[in-house]
């Protein structure tokens, strides 16, 4: 009997022109890193590992404008103004659009501050300095990476790794959720891994798409820290030599199993547990430009059914979208009503939910809706979906299995930081992430059909399921 044709099998990939280059963005000790209510102290005492920054580039042709896709071991924005201080220097420096800049934070809860606004706090004197290198290292290594920038393929692969769980955990004594492990939840484990290979064989880097906070270190620890992404870059980075690039998935809900902690052997220990799923991940990988094609059966003692590597031409489509999502908002204090409370509170826990929420208020504004951005970037067979709000995994979720088999990257806290987008099935419940939100119920819904109505579109003139 003839064999039937089957579909070749092809990974998600981009060919183009691509550059990497990657930064030192450790902050100097004494600057103020107090990141959680229950801490005792305001200043760093001492680095457990470097902070990095990562920039890749993408270009279809050497004459183009490219995109610039930057990771940074930093915590998030407190203030919208000092976000826009540090990207939009870049985009002036390097004249580029804001739909051509995403600049991803790893979250890490063991970093310096980013808010001009702690300048009187202990260490706050250094924050703004930090900022203006925060400036200088991210112009620099864009530039670098579009001197050394060459033809090269981006190739995609999905894999598993279980250090994300559920951390939304109903409390035992009180009608309430509390922030930690519920082992009677599953969790999102799917890892995104992209290697970059130019055109002699040689591995120019990896992204890493993954969702799960980085909360390890807590309010027992004084030391600077990547959290877990600092262990996991080193076991990356040592097998390929060439340098990793974290991005933070849809991690709302998701969390390591134990957390809140001063001991920096558990997150080098995580770390190490998601470089190795990375590295076998990267070990599935075609070479690029390659694809499997069915080329018929040998008899044998079985029927032996042959696929072999084919060389195929992969896509080289590069497309950005950029919206602004209007979002609705709870009733909320206005700024001067939440200053006001700040100033009057002697509680320290209290006092810093408050100074969070006046961050939050002045990034809203005192409007009953605000205006939320959202970017959408098109690379071959690949999409990246960034957006500066803690958005549940439902998110990610949702935008896989609709664009599939494409490689779907999305992503947290890109160009600024909010609130959380937990479903709306939550905002009935005592949990901190509805509370902590200035969202109004839908939010959530409403910037995942948006995201699948932009991506649906730039995949318009070809085959894509939706």
């Amino acid at each position: 009997m003839k064999p039937q044709p089957y579909p070749d099998y092809k990974q998600p990939s981009f060919a183009g022109i691509i550059g990497v280059a990657q930064e030192d963005i450790t902050p100097p000790i004494g600057i103020y890193a107090r990141n959680w209510g229950a801490a005792t102290h305001e200043a760093a005492e001492g680095i457990h590992r470097p902070l990095v920054l990562t920039c890749v580039t993408f270009q279809t042709a050497d004459n183009e404008k490219p995109l610039v896709l930057i990771g940074a071991d930093l915590g998030w924005w407190r203030s919208a103004d000092d976000e826009r201080f540090l990207r939009h220097s870049i985009l002036e420096a390097l004249s580029l659009e804001p739909s051509q800049l995403m600049f991803c934070l790893s979250h890490t809860h063991a970093g310096p501050s980013l808010s001009r606004d702690d300048a009187t706090k202990t260490g706050g004197h250094l924050v703004e300095p930090y900022l203006r290198l925060l400036q200088e290292r991210s112009i620099r290594a864009i530039q670098t990476a579009l001197a050394a920038a060459e033809p090269a393929t981006l190739t995609w692969n999905y894999g598993k790794c279980n250090l994300a769980s559920n951390r939304d955990l109903p409390d035992v004594d009180q009608d309430r959720f509390v922030c930690g492990w519920n082992p009677e939840k599953s969790a999102d484990d799917t890892l995104l891994v992209g290697q970059l290979v130019n055109e002699s064989g040689r591995t120019l880097g990896t992204l890493v798409n993954y969702a799960c906070h980085p909360t390890t270190l807590a309010w027992q620890n004084r030391l600077i820290s990547p959290d877990y992404i600092g262990a996991m870059r080193e076991v990356v980075e040592k097998a390929t030599e060439a340098p990793t690039l974290f991005l933070l998935g849809a991690c709302g809900e998701l969390a390591p199993r134990e957390q809140y902690v001063g001991d920096v052997r558990i997150p080098d220990a995580y770390g190490r547990q998601l470089g190795y799923a990375v590295l076998s991940t990267l070990e599935a990988i075609l070479p690029p430009q390659n694809r499997l094609a069915f080329e018929g059966v040998v008899e044998s003692g079985a029927p032996l059914a042959i696929w072999k590597k084919q060389p195929y031409e992969p896509s080289t489509a590069l497309s950005v979208e950029l919206i602004e999502v209007e979002l609705p908002l709870k009733p909320l204090p206005s700024l001067a009503e939440i200053e006001k409370q700040w100033a009057d509170c002697d509680d320290n826990v209290l006092k810093e939910r408050l100074w969070r929420k006046r961050g939050i208020r002045k990034t809203v504004g005192d409007g009953n809706t605000t205006q939320m951005p959202l970017w959408i970037w098109r690379l071959g067979d690949s999409v990246l979906v960034g957006q500066p709000n803690e958005a549940y995994s439902e998110f990610q979720q949702k935008l896989r299995q609709h664009l599939a088999p494409n490689a779907v990257a999305v992503m947290n806290i890109v160009n600024g930081s909010t609130g959380y987008l937990p479903p709306e099935n939550l905002y009935d419940h005592d949990i901190y992430t509805v509370w902590q939100s200035p969202f109004e119920k839908g939010s959530l819904e409403l910037l995942t059909e948006t995201a699948l109505r932009l991506t649906r579109s730039l995949f318009q003139h070809e085959s894509i399921h939706a």
